[in-house]
């Protein structure tokens, strides 16, 4: 046993050798690779959950973190002037300083506009890749009706189906002639329904007690919430169980849509739209067979809190 420790003590301290070997090399080109890394992590949470208020939030992150390099930097030259100047001049601030001299400009002028420009560039690029996608949703569209596979494999089953759902006499009584309407088709135990709809307590998430094993499995399976429903996550016992039974049932959420001029399908999705929840309709796809309708507030599952939604 002893031998066994005194190995693993062995082992652990190389690696902590070679961790502090390449720390140094790192802190040898770069003054802040900390907040490099920082913000290259943020910036693949941005990917992750591609929300502009997260995109305005890395903007102002990279601010701050460049607020407080400069900061460190004074209290660093004030304690060390000669060995911190010199470091200064041989290190880039977050980039190899061959690099950072190319593409940074030198002045504070300088920096603020190159701050601001990346300001264009994400908020930009924000809105194109939002107006992309917007652009290549499966979408059926007919008359007032615009419908949205949240499940891209359901694409083929909604557009064959869904007319008939519409003529259903239950569904038609709750629809108003002339009002557009955006219909969410999606397993009924889809994990992100809450964003969408107050469908029911279970997927009200910033209630529940999971959020550990939510992120785990988020960072595990980024997308696994789209093609499974969310079991892995938890199991609530309303909707999960009859997803799992048959197979074919879906849940179609009911949205107005106002505030629009245009009358192109992907209107719907405007930035200036409002969308307000009418009712859900879990249904068997197969054979029409209603098991739940219910009328649905207003707000979202996050009551008032402004939750983003496609």
């Amino acid at each position: 046993m002893a031998v066994f420790l005194v190995c693993a003590l062995q082992v652990y301290a190389h690696k902590l050798l070679k961790m502090g070997a390449a720390l140094r090399g790192l802190y040898s080109a770069l003054r802040h690779p900390q907040y490099l890394g920082l913000g290259v992590a943020s910036l693949g949470l941005a990917i992750l959950w591609p929300r502009f208020l997260v995109a305005v939030l890395w903007l102002v992150m990279l601010l701050l973190y460049y607020l407080l390099a400069m900061d460190e930097e004074r209290r660093m030259l004030r304690a060390y002037p000669e060995t911190y100047a010199a470091y200064m001049e041989k290190s880039g601030m977050f980039l190899p300083r061959r690099i950072e001299q190319r593409v940074l400009p030198a002045s504070g002028v300088g920096r603020g506009a190159a701050f601001v420009l990346i300001a264009v560039l994400v908020l930009g690029g924000a809105f194109a890749l939002r107006n992309y996608t917007v652009k290549h949703l499966p979408l059926w569209a007919d008359g007032n009706v615009v419908a949205l596979a949240v499940n891209p494999d359901d694409t083929g089953m909604m557009d064959y189906r869904l007319p008939e759902v519409l003529r259903l006499p239950d569904v038609r009584a709750r629809m108003t002639d002339g009002q557009r309407y955006l219909v969410y088709f999606l397993p009924a135990d889809y994990i992100m329904q809450g964003l969408i709809a107050d469908t029911g307590a279970e997927w009200r998430l910033y209630k529940q007690h999971h959020t550990l094993s939510m992120i785990t499995d988020w960072v595990l399976h980024p997308f696994g919430h789209l093609t499974e429903g969310g079991h892995t996550m938890h199991s609530p016992s309303g909707a999960a169980a009859h997803g799992a039974a048959g197979g074919m049932e879906r849940r179609l959420v009911f949205v107005k849509v106002s505030g629009t001029t245009s009358q192109t399908p992907f209107d719907v999705f405007a930035i200036e739209a409002e969308r307000s929840p009418q009712f859900m309709l879990d249904v068997d796809i197969h054979t029409l067979t209603v098991r739940e309708l219910k009328d649905l507030p207003k707000q979202t599952a996050w009551a008032n809190v402004p939750t983003p939604v496609f």
